[in-house]
């Protein structure tokens, strides 16, 4: 039994040891790494960005920046449909990465939501920079002069509050209406959204800039 073990092993080391003269193994082979057009079988990849009409005209005096960002930075083509008021972005053949398709569409969406096109142009730059959006009714149902009162405390006297709130947890808010939009990092987006719900559901603005400086306090310490 014991010669029967001995003789498969042999044969197993035989086998695993290399049949060309030299005795080395062959060389690795070196694949060059696919393109974006390659990734995707030679299929050419498309997204379809709306621009609603209050955006219209803030998006025709951005147009060259825009146009150079996503044209020339991340070569992406580009192009405005007039007829269906919306922006068109399409891969090319030199595209250096399929992910700038989108990078460029989540930009473009930021900007269309209402921030400024050189907040927007941080989605492509950082990755760990998002946009998180929720309305007052989702945290609190308020009609006529109560929601009007809560909107009121969310931006304060002149935007005071909202840019208190901006400058301590290095976000954007935008307060479009009942809907609102914060760009920033993860747990930035978290303190940014305490605060304003804190204000929705009835807070004084004291109150809450006292908690938010703890709260920015321990994220300065954190990073």
């Amino acid at each position: 039994m014991e010669n029967a073990e001995a003789h498969a092993s042999m044969e197993i080391e035989a086998l695993s040891e290399p049949n060309n003269g030299s005795g080395s193994l062959p060389p690795k082979p070196k694949f060059e790494p696919l393109k974006a057009h390659e990734m995707s079988d030679g299929r050419v990849q498309f997204r379809k960005v709306p621009v609603p009409p209050h955006r219209y005209k803030p998006t025709r005096n951005n147009w060259e920046a825009i146009y150079a960002l996503v044209y020339n930075d991340m070569k992406i083509d580009i192009r405005m449909n007039l007829k269906a008021r919306r922006i068109e972005l399409k891969t090319r053949p030199d595209t250096p990465d399929i992910s700038h398709l989108q990078k460029c569409a989540d930009c473009l969406h930021a900007f269309m939501l209402g921030f400024d096109f050189d907040d927007a142009r941080s989605l492509v730059r950082i990755d760990e920079i998002y946009v998180d959006s929720f309305e007052i009714k989702d945290v609190k149902t308020l009609r006529g002069e109560h929601l009007s009162r809560a909107i009121g405390r969310l931006s304060g006297k002149g935007g005071r509050t909202k840019n208190a709130i901006e400058n301590a947890t290095r976000t954007r808010i935008v307060i479009a209406d009942t809907k609102i939009h914060i760009m920033g990092t993860f747990a930035s987006i978290k303190v940014a959204r305490d605060s304003l719900c804190s204000l929705i559901l009835g807070s004084p603005a004291g109150k809450v800039y006292s908690k938010l400086r703890q709260v920015s306090a321990r994220l300065a310490e954190r990073f």
